[in-house]
């Protein structure tokens, strides 16, 4: 059964790039534009890894982390939070509220799908 993860990320163009990528690897892909429906979403759906913008509409990245992790069953699932901003609060953030890592954008496919996979076969 393929593993299956939930984009939230509010660039089209980087969502449908990471879901090309994600799907050619044999990942089932769901994707959101912004943060609002995240956890019903995750609550409703089997998700195997969130891949979560920091920067997003509605509720931001760091609030839909905060939200997923205050649910006790969620508390091991994996979280990559993504942001255009590398800056060292910006990771110190994520990973206070639960992140499993922290990539800044841009990121190469090689080490992107190297950590996905290495998250979901934990």
């Amino acid at each position: 059964m393929e593993q299956q993860v939930l984009l939230i990320e509010d660039e089209p163009n980087i969502a449908e790039a990471i879901r090309y990528l994600l799907t050619r690897a044999g990942f089932g892909v769901r994707w959101l534009s912004n943060g609002d429906q995240a956890l019903a979403d995750i609550l409703a759906n089997r998700t195997d890894l969130v891949i979560l913008d920091l920067m997003l509409p509605g509720q931001s990245g760091l609030d839909v982390l905060k939200s997923v992790r205050a649910v006790a069953a969620l508390a091991a699932l994996p979280v990559i939070m993504l942001t255009a901003k590398g800056q060292a609060r910006d990771r110190e953030a994520a990973e206070h509220a639960g992140a499993s890592l922290f990539m800044a954008k841009p990121f190469s496919n090689a080490a992107f799908l190297a950590a996905v996979q290495d998250l979901v076969t934990q």
